[in-house]
């Protein structure tokens, strides 16, 4: 997996130390310019910002489990022409990839699974470019970067290096590049073009249709308000009691939050244009959120949380804002976030996900590459019979 193109590859161990002009002008260039020119990246989570805001805030680093080792592909002395976020890794929580169980197997037999490495955004499952290209980039500079990430591993004497949520071109690049693709599922909300949500429940069996009607109705009777705020109408008071939120789920789901206080600070700092917060309030206090990203087609769902038990008030705030709010900003797309076939009745409906995983060990890999072909099998199956579970009318009616 040489160079073919003669560039250098370095690596860092901040964000920091790459100016965020050039991270970004690998990571979001359909975005330069800001607001008076490309205007909103495909997605945040890969720009320069939120993975700042990540290190900044001690959500990654020392003692977190995420020590940043992001690469750069270039020319010495020039901006870089590929970039990759890259961590090594000590466990494997907050990747929504699970590879639990090959850990285990690898320790049972002797081996030593953790240190790996890790491509990917930290606690983000969304689909998005993990070989951060600029637009000008010679042909075959992503399959440079990642030949270099294999290196990088073998050098380390790693067990693995695994690309996460990466896209279906990622996935061919990868797999030509000797990775082996693995295939999962999430669900996802689509907007052919809705005029209102209205127009997205005329296309909804009748049942369907009111059973969704009813669940509005009963969020929406909770005895306050929801809110759906962006930008500078976010409030610090508003991180305040998301974090409330954010505490109460995370013990619930995970024993301890991953994100830090401090990352709802660098949000509203650098990020709170990026964001839309709905709020649900009662009385003047907001007593349970969800935390949404803008991209520029898709609407991405990441945190809910609530200090007050409200019948349906999840499923409004979560799902049907959402929906609400793709629809008035002409979104093509709502990923809800990870898990969930609760979403399927509610018109999120199977979309598969990629991902990408390099094994050191030969005995190891041929393992887990027997086991991925027989999930895929299983996966595509899955995701077939669960679409015709969905909440839309049928073709005949």
């Amino acid at each position: 997996m040489a160079d073919p193109l003669n560039l250098t590859l370095t690596r860092h161990s901040a964000i920091a130390d790459i100016p965020a002009a050039h991270w970004d002008a690998c990571a979001a260039p359909e975005a330069a310019g800001g607001a008076a020119g490309g205007g909103c990246p495909l997605d945040p989570f890969t720009t320069h910002r939120f993975l700042s805001a990540l290190e900044a805030s001690g959500s990654v680093g020392p003692g977190t489990g995420w020590q940043p080792l992001h690469l750069a592909l270039g020319v010495p002395g020039e901006p870089p022409l590929a970039v990759m976020p890259l961590y090594a890794k000590s466990h494997s929580q907050g990747e929504y990839v699970f590879d639990h169980g090959w850990a285990e197997a690898w320790e049972r037999a002797g081996g030593r699974y953790y240190p790996k490495l890790q491509g990917a955004v930290p606690f983000t499952p969304v689909t998005g470019r993990r070989f951060l290209t600029r637009p000008d980039a010679p042909p075959g500079t992503a399959a440079a970067l990642l030949g270099g990430a294999v290196a990088l591993a073998g050098q380390a004497g790693v067990s693995s290096l695994h690309v996460t949520f990466c896209t279906g071109a990622e996935r061919d690049i990868g797999a030509a590049e000797g990775f082996l693709p693995r295939l999962t599922e999430q669900y996802h909300w689509q907007n052919p073009g809705y005029g209102s949500f209205e127009d997205f429940l005329a296309d909804l069996s009748s049942r369907k249709r009111k059973t969704i009607r009813r669940e509005r109705a009963v969020a929406q009777a909770f005895g306050g308000t929801i809110r759906a705020l962006s930008g500078d109408e976010i409030l610090p008071r508003h991180w305040d009691a998301f974090w409330r939120f954010y505490q109460d789920t995370g013990a619930r789901k995970w024993g301890r939050p991953y994100l830090t206080r401090a990352f709802f600070d660098e949000l509203h700092r650098t990020m709170r244009d990026d964001v839309l917060l709905v709020l649900a309030e009662r009385d003047g206090r907001p007593v349970a959120g969800a935390l949404n990203f803008i991209g520029r087609d898709t609407l991405y769902g990441r945190y809910w949380g609530a200090v007050e038990d409200h019948p349906m008030l999840h499923f409004e705030c979560c799902y049907y804002q959402a929906m609400d709010q793709a629809i008035a900003r002409g979104l093509a797309r709502v990923e809800a976030g990870a898990q969930g076939e609760h979403k399927i009745a509610r018109g999120y409906l199977p979309a598969p996900i990629h991902s990408l995983h390099w094994i050191a060990d030969a005995g190891f890999r041929r393992a887990v590459a027997r086991f991925l072909d027989e999930e895929r099998v299983a996966e595509e199956a899955e995701m077939a019979a669960l679409a015709a579970f969905g909440p839309f009318r049928k073709a005949d009616g």
